[in-house]
């Protein structure tokens, strides 16, 4: 049901969990491993090959996020805004969303006007308080993604999920193939 997204040229993955440089400032991932569920996965390599036919390459920051996982973020940021509430569920812990960027072919993030995990009204697809530029470096990401199966959130230029999440069930961090938390966790 889940499988590893691997590091390859144009791709890198630097899932932002798993270390303490998130909104957290706090590692809740003890395992840097990157999975999607087989439909997300499809749906992901598209868009990494029509983003290569573009010239950009792509960096994850988050993609499948156990049950676990959340609700520590909750307890930190209980803001449904921009954490899904665990009791309602995440499409993260579905493993059927993807937190990303674009980068250019050299893997150095293209300027989307904010940073991943900037919880501001800045961050919102529909921001028209950032350069041009990094308005059309967040579209050509919508469009890149959309065309790929996506849905978008509107209130993070990152996260992508697919349509209809409720489909997908629940996981924790023991039906992952290799953990990412630790068992102590």
């Amino acid at each position: 049901m889940l499988k590893e997204i691997l590091i390859q040229p144009h791709l890198q993955i630097d899932l932002a969990y798993a270390t303490s440089q998130n909104f957290m400032q706090k590692k809740i991932y003890e395992n840097a491993r990157c999975y999607l569920h087989t439909d997300a996965y499809t749906c992901f390599m598209r868009a990494f090959d029509l983003a290569q036919a573009m010239g950009y390459g792509l960096k994850i920051f988050d993609a499948f996020r156990p049950v676990e996982a959340q609700w520590k973020l909750w307890e930190i940021c209980p803001d449904p805004l921009y954490v899904a509430n665990p009791e309602r569920g995440s499409s993260h812990s579905r493993g059927i969303a993807i937190d990303l960027t674009l980068t250019n072919k050299e893997g150095i993030e293209l300027d989307m006007g904010t940073s991943f995990d900037d919880f501001t009204v800045s961050s919102h697809h529909r921001a028209t308080d950032i350069p041009a530029y990094a308005q059309q470096n967040r579209f050509i990401l919508l469009g890149l993604m959309t065309v790929a199966g996506f849905d978008f959130y509107q209130n993070e230029w990152w996260h992508y999920q697919l349509h209809e999440p409720s489909r997908y069930p629940l996981l924790s961090d023991e039906e992952a193939p290799f953990p990412l938390m630790s068992r102590a966790a």
